[in-house]
């Protein structure tokens, strides 16, 4: 099976503005900063609740500056022409896992040996 980097770079444009989207409407820009307008609305008798609801949305905001990370990084492998090439070890990462997750920039080894 061949890249099809058309349909990928579709695939990730898409995930792009859905990752950007999510930021939003948590409250956060693409950078991953909290908007100053952000407000958790509590008084100093809810501030555990606040300060639990503030650091709830901090996760989520890494996790989505992570993944937004991540597919802006394949993008510009498309636009490099190395789409698809291993950043650690420079082999080919594999169509069928470039189809699965699309914003890989690590083969299965590589991730491998980074996760553990």
């Amino acid at each position: 099976m061949a890249l099809d980097i058309p349909t990928a770079k579709k695939a990730l444009q898409e995930e792009r503005a859905h990752l950007v989207h999510q930021l939003d409407e948590l409250g956060a820009a693409e950078s991953g900063d909290l908007r100053a307008d952000l407000d958790f609305e509590g008084s100093f008798a809810d501030a555990a609740a606040v300060t639990a609801e503030r650091t709830e949305i901090l996760g989520l905001v890494d996790s989505l500056k992570k993944q937004l990370d991540d597919v802006d990084a394949a993008l510009a492998h498309i636009e490099a022409g190395t789409y698809g090439v291993c950043d650690n070890c420079g082999k080919e990462i594999g169509a069928d896992r470039m189809a699965f997750r699309p914003a890989s920039v690590l083969c299965v080894d590589c991730k491998s040996k980074a996760a553990g």
